[in-house]
This record gives C-alpha cells, sequence and structure tokens, in this order.
C-alpha cells in the first residue's frame, strides 16, 4: 500500500509539473512581452536590451515575441517605479535598467518608490569596469591630475556618471566638477566631443569600445582611472580608484557601490509573477549564455556579454540589502554630499 501510495503521490506531482508548464506554454504562445529599457535608444543599455530581445523568446515556452520600449528618465528611476507600481504582474513585462538603481536609495530616497528585494531578478547581462576618460583637449593625462585640477564631467541625475565622481571626491579627494543635465552616456559623450564638458567620470569600457572605437584608436581621449572590484585585463597597467583608497571603512564604502559593477546590466520584472512563469524567464535568460547564435550575435556587434543567471543576482541583491547600516550611511553621504 505504502508503495502505491508513493506512486500515486508521484504521479500527482508529474501531472501537476507538466500542468504548469503547459500552463507557461500556453501563456506565452503568440504573445508579446514587453521589454523595457531604463535609457535612452542607441546607448550601450539600449543595444544591449536589443539584442537580447532577438534570443530570449526562443527559450520561453510558447516562444513570445519580444518588443523593446525605452523609457528613459532619472537614469532608470522612472522605468523601475513603473516595473514595481504599475506594470503589469502576469510575466508579459520585463526590463532592463541601469545598475544604479541597486544603491539608488542611500543617496536619493525621496525618489525610490520601489524596494529592491521586492523586485524579481532574472538576471544580469554584463559586468562592467567603468573608466573615468577626460577628451584630449584637457589638461588632465593621468589619474594624478584628478587630484590636481578640476575636471568639468558631464552627469546624468542619479546615475553612474553623476555618482561616481562625486564618490571619488568624497573618499579619495578627487576634483570633479559635474555638470548634470544630460539624458544619459550617449548624451555627453557628444558634449565631450562638442566641448561643452572636459571628460566623463563613469563610462563602461564595453560600451566606450562599441561606441566610439576611433575615439581610442585616434587618441582622442585619455583614459585615467577604471573603477570597479577587479581590474580590467586590457587595461592592466591604469590604476584602479581603490588605489587610493587610504582606510578600511573607506574601502567598505566604495566596494558597497562597486557591486553594481558585477550587476552592470541588471533586467528586472514586476512583483507578484505566477512562480512557473518567473522560473520560465529565468531560465530562458540563464539559457543565453550557452547560447551559440546569441552569442555570435554579440561578438557581431561588438558587444561583451556574460549572463549573470537570477539565483547568482538574488544573491548580491541580499547582501546589498543585509549591509552595515553605518556603511551604506556612509555611502549616501558620500555621494550627497556635493549636491
Amino acid at each position: 500500500m505504502n508503495r502505491v501510495a508513493l506512486v500515486l503521490a508521484a504521479a500527482v506531482l508529474f501531472a501537476a509539473g507538466s500542468a504548469a508548464a503547459q500552463s507557461v506554454s500556453q501563456f506565452y504562445a503568440g504573445r508579446q512581452i514587453t521589454f523595457i529599457v531604463g535609457a535612452s535608444a542607441g546607448g550601450g543599455y539600449d543595444r544591449q536590451a536589443r539584442l537580447v530581445a532577438r534570443h530570449l523568446g526562443k527559450h520561453i515556452p510558447g516562444n513570445p515575441t519580444i518588443i523593446v520600449q525605452n523609457m528613459p528618465g532619472a537614469g532608470s528611476l522612472a522605468a523601475t517605479n513603473y516595473v514595481y507600481n504599475a506594470a503589469a504582474r502576469d510575466g508579459s513585462v520585463i526590463a532592463l535598467v541601469m545598475r544604479s538603481m541597486l544603491l539608488i536609495k542611500h543617496w536619493s530616497p525621496q525618489s525610490v518608490r520601489f524596494d529592491l528585494a521586492g523586485l524579481n531578478w532574472i538576471g544580469s547581462i554584463n559586468s562592467e569596469v567603468a573608466l573615468v576618460a577626460a577628451w584630449h583637449t584637457a589638461p588632465h593625462k593621468s589619474a594624478n591630475d584628478l587630484f590636481v585640477q578640476e575636471l568639468i564631467a558631464g552627469g546624468t541625475t542619479g546615475v553612474d556618471p553623476e555618482t561616481t565622481p562625486r564618490l571619488l571626491n568624497a573618499l579619495i579627494g578627487t576634483k570633479f566638477k559635474v555638470v548634470n543635465g544630460y539624458p544619459g552616456t550617449t548624451e555627453i559623450i557628444l558634449a565631450m566631443e562638442r566641448g561643452e564638458v572636459q571628460g566623463i567620470g563613469d563610462w563602461s569600457w564595453s560600451s566606450m569600445k562599441t561606441a566610439r572605437p576611433d575615439w581610442l584608436r585616434d587618441k582622442k581621449i585619455s583614459l585615467l582611472m577604471q573603477v570597479a572590484l577587479h581590474k580590467e585585463p586590457e587595461l592592466a597597467d591604469l590604476p584602479s580608484a581603490l588605489d587610493f583608497v587610504k582606510t578600511d571603512a573607506e574601502r567598505k564604502v566604495m566596494e558597497l557601490y562597486l557591486t553594481q559593477k558585477t550587476l552592470a546590466r541588471p533586467v528586472i520584472a514586476p512583483p507578484g509573477i505566477a512562480p512557473e512563469r518567473l522560473t520560465a524567464l529565468k531560465a530562458a535568460f540563464a539559457a543565453l549564455a550557452h547560447d551559440d547564435d546569441f552569442l555570435a550575435d554579440a561578438r557581431t556587434m561588438g558587444i561583451d556579454v556574460a549572463p549573470l543567471a537570477g539565483e547568482a543576482v538574488d544573491r548580491i541583491i541580499a547582501m546589498i540589502s543585509s549591509v552595515p547600516p553605518e556603511t551604506a550611511e556612509r555611502l549616501g553621504k558620500a555621494i550627497g554630499s556635493e549636491k
């Protein structure tokens, strides 16, 4: 009788699992998924989202079509707040948002209308190393120059090109002057070209290589410093911001800030999605890491990708959520100190 009961129980579980898988396939068959990008068209986030959109659907049961929709505004705050509060919670909406959303509550809590742990984290398209760069006409030619003379850098409110130089000023004594008002990195690099600003305090190496390879080739910009938990192998001789940290407390603050470079291109979904659909979305994203067509497409586009699965992202989110209050408070003060 016990054996019969076990067999019947296994059959029930198998049937339930099959029904759940079928329901996911039925839900997505013939459906569109809206893939929101919390950045303007043409930049690194936009290009990566469109790359993912071309390949993700084939890994989701039912093979839905994925449509990209740009929603720039306040450095992805508009998109993240929308996803958390207003987007459909049925698995038909996902979003690629700027990594600053991971920590923004520490320096701009009045703007945040989402709970970090309440969002569903699908994965991260890549990790990044950020660079400080100056236009070739600026007097800044090395990292040491950042401590001696002011660098006028373009910024986007609440996002890396603003927050990174503010943090560096507060923690290691650089002399950035941040000029805000640019919607994103695309507009900042155009401002550099026009002579409106001297440089940028945070530009991803992967985006720089693809967006302006001629600037590197023709030495139109000077690379001054890299900002990440680990150095970029291609730039082994370029100093890291961590090289200039003097105390353990400062290092903890900077390392907290730099966790967002590990989750450089986070893909999120609203709260409340049915577990089987969320599992399907996470599994589909994880499958991109082994999708030869996706990887080949990325190489053709000159985009660096290294998909990080949702479970790994969840662990980092848990770590960020449990950071000691004194470290989080110091981070918020450091970035807000010049506003």
